[in-house]
Formats: structure tokens, C-alpha cells, sequence
């Protein structure tokens, strides 16, 4: 009976941690500290997948420019050429499955209220923050229609050398219905299991 009792709770566990692969899963994180050296007009490394575009961003932060002390390195989005750059990765995507770009953006630090506009895929939005506003955390979902790969950007409005702070980038597999559901029911299990093995 001992046996069998282990048996069902480890089933139990493993259904709780056994997540199907594409359950909350982070296929791209950046917040830019890796990079070197610190530059305005910055051209991102190959291997980083990163491009700029139509304009300039600004790699700042640590010991260069940094408006925004204690969060390591991040972009201004409105670079030093009086023309903000269109910044921009991609990432490859399964269709059918939902997917969050999640990002920080915090305000210019230096007086002016900025918009940006953020495109992942075919969803887009905008954020406006006043100068003082630290990071604030932002979500923008995609669910593409087939698979492939999909590219996600961010432009700052205006071109005036002051943008927006970008930081803490990432893209992850929103976790299905069905997983929750499995999780709870071996939680379930798994409780009903111990309550019964403390009453014997």
C-alpha cells in the first residue's frame, strides 16, 4: 500500500512540473548590460540580433550618461542626431501560440513627456510618460497565424536627441489554458495524497 501511495504522489509531481514546452517559456531576453563599449549613435553587434533604422538610439547607462542610476545599461530611443532610430529584433515564432513582449520604459529624465510607439508582429501600442517616470513594466501580445519568423521594434517619437529609457526586453510563450489546468489538478492529487498518508 506504501508503495502505492508513492506511486500516485509521485504521478502527482510530475504533473504538476511536467509543463509542456511552450508554457511560459522565454525564447528572448536583453536588458543590454553585456554590451561594451557604451556609445551615443550606437551600432548594436551582429550577433545581438538588434538593428537600427531611419535614425539613431543612444547605449548609455553604468558610467556613461547614466540619468538613470542603479539599472545597469539601457537605450535612449531618441539618439544624438536629432532623428530617433527604429529599434528592432525578430524571433522565431510557432503559429497558433501566444506570445508577450514584455519591456520597461521609463521617462526622459531631462525635462520633455515622450511617446513610442512598440510594433511585435501585427499587435502594436504606445506608451507616453512624463520626464521624472522611473521604469514602468509594459506587456504586448501576438499570436501569429502560422509559423515564422517575426520581428519587434520600438520608436520613439519626435527627434529632438531626448527619447524615452528602454530596458529589461523579452518575448515568452503565454502558458495555455490546459496547463493551468494541470497544474492544478496535481496539486489537487498531490494534496489529497498527503492528508491521506498523514491520517493512516
Amino acid at each position: 500500500m506504501n508503495k502505492l501511495k508513492s506511486t500516485v504522489i509521485a504521478a502527482a509531481i510530475t504533473t504538476v512540473f511536467a509543463a509542456p514546452a511552450s508554457a511560459g517559456v522565454t525564447i528572448f531576453s536583453d536588458n543590454f548590460d553585456s554590451y561594451s563599449p557604451l556609445a551615443l549613435n550606437w551600432t548594436p553587434p551582429v550577433a545581438s540580433g538588434w538593428t537600427v533604422s531611419s535614425g539613431t538610439v543612444d547605449l548609455i547607462g553604468t558610467s556613461f550618461i547614466d540619468i538613470l542610476p542603479g539599472n545597469g545599461n539601457y537605450i535612449d530611443l531618441d539618439g544624438s542626431t536629432s532623428n530617433s532610430g527604429v529599434f528592432a529584433n525578430s524571433v522565431n515564432l510557432t503559429g497558433g501560440v501566444t506570445y508577450t513582449l514584455s519591456f520597461d520604459l521609463a521617462g526622459s529624465q531631462r525635462g520633455s513627456t515622450e511617446t513610442a510607439n512598440v510594433n511585435f508582429g501585427t499587435a502594436s501600442t504606445s506608451a507616453t510618460l512624463g520626464s521624472s517616470a522611473g521604469l514602468t513594466a509594459y506587456n504586448l501580445n501576438f499570436t501569429p497565424a502560422a509559423s515564422g519568423i517575426y520581428s519587434f521594434n520600438f520608436e520613439n517619437l519626435g527627434g529632438d536627441n531626448i527619447g524615452l529609457l528602454l530596458d529589461n526586453v523579452s518575448v515568452s510563450a503565454v502558458p495555455e489554458p490546459e496547463t493551468y489546468a494541470m497544474l492544478l489538478a496535481g496539486l489537487g492529487m498531490l494534496g489529497f495524497m498527503l492528508r491521506r498518508k498523514a491520517n493512516v
